[in-house]
């Protein structure tokens, strides 16, 4: 009784974060590759075939459906194991392999394709040929999440901590198209490192030189791959300057702000992206292993995708040409 009650109220979108038909579509696509990985491990530890019928031996103290559901409810509100236990009465041991078992199941769907229900995108080549393919403006941009501090005296422990933020975080890049829809998200790293050789790290270069034709907007962060890159590569323009190192005329700073407000009105989708990302809780500021974080992330940012996907195109950013109100000397 225990169980069905937990069931029926873990699977509100309010809990798990998905609608009825998205949540029973993912229960249907992860049950064979979890059954999969299952029998792969069982046979692992057997050391050989089954030698009892299927069905056979201990029985789960929690059943698929609900392995999903505790998986889908701590990635949305990050609910401690212990009080996720609680509610179907079985121990956190229990609520803990669940989870671990799910999140790389999810992690490693990929990422929805706007228009194409069969088609998912997991690798940063697959997002370059689908933009080669379909003429799509790439939008890229980094964001951060705060994470755990390393223990004292730990090698390495100074690598986290962000310039930018002044904490111990976790970078990861996103990837979005025109809509802010999620196309791609990885090049993981600590916070440290900047976003730019991150993805130089994960290969963008070889994927521009093999892309002529793939465009993509960016911020001031990847200014040397636009350098790199720059009929493909758009960032924002430099402020003008004078002869003497002073401000320019004030005809050119007014060109300078248009242009400006121009390439962020492009770009700015993708930190809608990003924000979509950041409605799940453990986003804004992960408590778990950061070992955990690239598959939590990816695993989210995948269960967004499906939801955007899915969302009706909107009308393109404006780009036309406003005036500029009187600014103060």
């Amino acid at each position: 009784m225990k169980t069905k009650w937990a069931r029926a109220a873990l699977s509100h979108s309010a809990f798990c974060g998905l609608s009825s038909a998205h949540l029973g579509g993912l229960i249907e696509e992860l049950a064979a590759p979890w059954q999969a990985r299952r029998e792969s491990a069982l046979h692992d530890r057997r050391g050989g075939d089954r030698r009892r019928q299927a069905g056979a031996g201990r029985k789960h103290e929690l059943v698929f459906t609900d392995r999903v559901l505790v998986t889908l409810v701590h990635l949305r509100s990050q609910l401690p194991h212990a009080a996720l236990a609680e509610l179907y009465g079985v121990g956190r041991s229990t609520v803990t392999e669940a989870i671990g078992e799910i999140r790389p199941l999810l992690a490693s769907r990929g990422f929805a394709v706007p228009g194409r229900p069969g088609l998912r995108l997991r690798t940063l080549a697959d997002v370059f040929a689908y933009a080669d393919v379909e003429d799509v403006t790439l939008r890229i941009d980094g964001t951060e999440t705060q994470v755990r501090r390393p223990k004292a005296h730990r090698p390495g422990r100074c690598a986290f901590v962000s310039g930018k933020k002044k904490q111990n975080t976790m970078k990861t890049t996103t990837i979005s198209d025109g809509q802010g829809r999620t196309l791609w998200s990885g090049a993981d790293r600590p916070g440290r490192m900047h976003d730019q050789t991150a993805m130089r790290t994960e290969g963008i270069v070889e994927q521009l030189r093999l892309h002529p034709c793939v465009k993509a907007e960016v911020d001031d962060g990847y200014r040397g791959l636009a350098n790199e890159f720059p009929d493909q590569i758009s960032v924002p323009p430099r402020k003008p300057k004078g002869p003497d190192g002073e401000d320019a005329p004030l005809t050119e700073g007014y060109g300078w702000r248009e242009d400006k407000r121009r390439q962020s009105s492009r770009r700015i989708c993708v930190e809608h992206a990003n924000a979509e990302h950041k409605q799940w809780r453990p986003l804004q500021r992960f408590l778990g292993r950061r070992e955990h974080y690239p598959a939590t992330h990816r695993a989210i940012a995948g269960l967004v995708s499906d939801r955007a996907a899915h969302r009706t195109t909107r009308r393109k950013p404006s780009t036309e040409l406003v005036l500029v109100s009187s600014m103060a000397d």
